[in-house]
């Protein structure tokens, strides 16, 4: 069907919906609205004509304004629920934006609050009109109304942009999780995380297709998860409620394995702090060092590739007792080097000399090799430290340390 005998049949063209659920309800806390052609009992989609680039913005505009009019009405009945649309750029900037604001104004005066309504721009659009879109979405926001950045993921070249827009959701496409290795995507996902956390923004997890990406999902911090897994695309009424998973229950499976490695991680790091103190019991001198990390080395085989000690300000003051080819060997090089510079590390060391325990490190990229490790501290004394790199190789069999 072309777009002119689209345009002829637009009664046929019905609102459809996708729940959108919430991680702290475990119910659905909104839907993201479609436009779909309804033939028979099925709904036949329109991507191929809102996808056409050869079609004027000004169609795709009437057509999404004819479903908008028709799903308010059912979203006013529902306030605990919003709607979030997805339009494009162009059909945005018609008319500076005034024709969203005109389907919505009517259901405004009538007390519905455009604070339920989540505007949706995709990340694409920000590279080619965020001159125009920033302003326009100021102009939303201003008004009550909602934004959402969408398919966020691929890259993160526009964080910058993001963080000046200031949006609500962060939608973060986790169909792409394939096209990474794992270690590439959880580094951008982290990104966006540290982003959201700065700006206040909601993570949305789109196209959620089994079990594994919805505790991915989870375990990333998402409020908001969306997917066929969930829910498929519907033409229903809407509730609160109607969902295919048992979010509760996953919940509390999700919940159960973390709490099991968290322990286990636990555990690990009591273990070894139980095998630093015995050594330091049995002592080690200043003027000693290298004798002491070859002991240390000795119990670290498996875990570790390098060992040093550094002073509590930051000064190394031993070699880098390093493992190559399953051997160790003393590298005098980084004698003196500083490392307080690292934001983590004066912190750090006032924690260990406060409270007299073993820290273990969130995972890095080490500068040298470029694999991703933790860092066991520990302290000698009050004034020095010492450092126990884990290997990615130990990190990557025992799962317990991957998060």
């Amino acid at each position: 069907m072309d777009s002119i005998e689209l345009m002829d049949k637009l009664n046929d063209i019905i609102p459809a919906y996708q729940p959108i659920v919430s991680a702290v309800t475990h119910e659905i806390a909104g839907y993201e609205l479609f436009a779909r052609r309804a033939e028979g009992n099925r709904l036949m989609s329109l991507d191929s004509f809102f996808e056409d680039k050869e079609v004027p913005a000004e169609y795709k505009l009437e057509v999404n304004q004819h479903v908008l009019t028709q799903a308010l009405p059912q979203l006013f009945h529902q306030p605990s629920l919003f709607l979030m649309i997805h339009w494009t750029a162009e059909e945005w900037l018609i008319d500076d934006g005034e024709p969203l604001l005109e389907c919505l104004n009517a259901f405004g005066e009538a007390g519905f609050p455009l604070q339920r309504v989540i505007v949706q721009i995709k990340e694409h659009d920000l590279d080619i009109y965020y001159d125009q879109l920033y302003h326009l979405l100021l102009y939303y926001k201003s008004c009550g109304i909602q934004i959402a950045i969408d398919q966020l993921g691929a890259r993160t070249a526009n964080l910058d942009r993001i963080r000046q827009l200031e949006p609500n959701v962060l939608k973060m496409n986790t169909r792409i999780i394939g096209s990474y290795d794992s270690k590439g995507y959880d580094d951008i996902i982290y990104s966006f995380e540290q982003l959201a956390d700065r700006i206040g923004a909601a993570l949305l997890f789109d196209n959620i297709e089994d079990d594994f990406l919805h505790y991915y999902a989870w375990k990333h911090g998402g409020r908001y998860y969306q997917g066929f897994y969930l829910s498929d695309i519907h033409s229903g009424n809407l509730n609160s409620s109607t969902i295919d998973v048992d979010i509760s229950q996953k919940t509390a499976s999700f919940v159960k394995r973390q709490k099991q490695l968290v322990e286990t991680r636990l555990n690990w790091i009591v273990d070894w702090e139980k095998q630093l103190m015995e050594l330091v019991e049995d002592g080690w001198q200043l003027n000693e060092v290298n004798p002491f990390l070859e002991k240390v080395g000795e119990v670290f085989h498996n875990e570790s590739f390098r060992i040093y000690i550094c002073d509590s300000n930051g000064e190394q003051i031993s070699a880098n007792y390093h493992k190559r080819a399953n051997q160790w060997h003393f590298e005098s090089d980084y004698i003196g080097a500083n490392w307080a510079f690292r934001p983590y590390y004066l912190t750090n060391m006032m924690h260990m000399r406060l409270w007299n325990r073993a820290m273990l490190s969130e995972i890095y990229a080490d500068i040298e090799t470029r694999e991703r490790i933790r860092t066991l501290s520990f302290p000698l004394s009050k004034d020095y430290f010492i450092f126990i790199d884990i290997a990615y190789r130990f990190i990557y069999k025992n799962d317990c340390f991957l998060i």
